[in-house]
């Protein structure tokens, strides 16, 4: 059988786009959809039931109150339903590569007052939000550096009371380095070559 150049480059422009793809987020459902909820509806659940956070309990919402998820149909309250009226902390512990770069962004937003405030902290970094509104989903992005072979994201509420901060999408992925990540100016030349020797291939044909 023979192997067409045609065929070849098309196997290349196949690989390239896969490791494009692969830069996986390396939270485990950050999304929050591991859990199946009916429409309309929340329910809270201790943290051990929610697949890859540890913590306190956890609220998830299913599209309740017309609040629509940023990725999927669950997202979470943070400051969870139940008796504990002080700060709720949720957190996950992922493996990362010492000196690596890596990327953490997920959205936010408040549900009851725009006074609702919470901590994030990650690799050595602290952040502090008290800048959402009950009325759209903000989003936060920041990089940084692994320092561990295994890292930790926490978010903890620091208002006391059931009713808080949303939060869903969270991710974080590795950064490549420059020399791994063709620019966007060579990935189109490759299309256009590729689409270039297949019209050629076409008009040898006819």
């Amino acid at each position: 059988m023979s192997f067409t150049p045609v065929r070849s480059l098309a196997c290349a422009a196949a690989l390239l786009m896969a490791s494009f793809s692969s830069q996986a987020t390396l939270i485990i459902n950050g999304d929050f959809e591991a859990n199946t909820l009916s429409s309309g509806s929340w329910s809270w659940m201790s943290s051990t039931l929610v697949d890859g956070w540890d913590g306190s309990n956890l609220e998830i919402w299913h599209g309740l109150n017309g609040v629509a998820a940023v990725s999927g149909s669950n997202f979470i309250e943070l400051n969870a339903h139940g008796t504990n009226q002080g700060n709720w902390s949720i957190f996950q512990t992922f493996a990362t590569d010492i000196g690596q770069q890596y990327q953490f962004s997920f959205y936010y937003r408040a549900r009851n007052s725009s006074n609702e405030q919470f901590a994030v902290e990650l690799a050595g970094m602290n952040w502090l939000f008290d800048d959402h509104t009950t009325t759209g989903w903000n989003h936060f992005s920041n990089s940084f550096v692994a320092t561990s072979s295994n890292t930790t994201l926490r978010f903890t509420s620091l208002n006391s009371g059931t009713m808080g901060n949303f939060i869903d999408a969270v991710q974080v992925s590795s950064v490549p380095s420059a020399q791994a990540v063709p620019e966007p100016a060579s990935i189109a030349a490759f299309g256009l070559g590729l689409l270039a020797l297949m019209g050629l291939r076409r008009k040898s044909r006819g």
